[in-house]
């Protein structure tokens, strides 16, 4: 009698486990649940993708400033020496004097290259 009360409590165990384990899993592939769990990997990635942009920034920091130690460029400018070389561009890229007419006589027609 105790063997049959025995098996029936731990046949009846193992079912309410085995209705517990299909119950959650049947939760978590509604689409409501796959959906949740798609934005939080999607939050995740962004944070391991903004945490390695912070990293190669500063290894970039970093290595320009030892290029910048070994080429000498970090020590201050001697006023004696000329200063930065001028361009004859003007600050629209275009040369100071010249100047683009805004209606041209002759438009240019991509056509007429053939």
């Amino acid at each position: 009698m105790f063997r049959r009360a025995f098996w029936f409590t731990a046949g009846a165990a193992a079912g309410a486990w085995a209705t517990t384990k299909v119950n959650r899993k049947l939760r978590q592939l509604t689409p409501e649940s796959l959906a949740a769990q798609a934005a939080d990997k999607a939050v995740e990635a962004g944070h391991r993708l903004k945490e390695f942009a912070l990293d190669v920034r500063a290894g970039m920091l970093q290595r320009e400033t030892e290029l910048e130690e070994a080429l000498g460029l970090d020590t201050p400018v001697d006023p004696a020496l000329p200063g930065p070389r001028r361009t004859a561009l003007g600050p629209g890229g275009d040369a100071p004097g010249r100047r683009e007419h805004p209606h041209p006589t002759h438009p240019y027609n991509r056509n007429e290259d053939h």
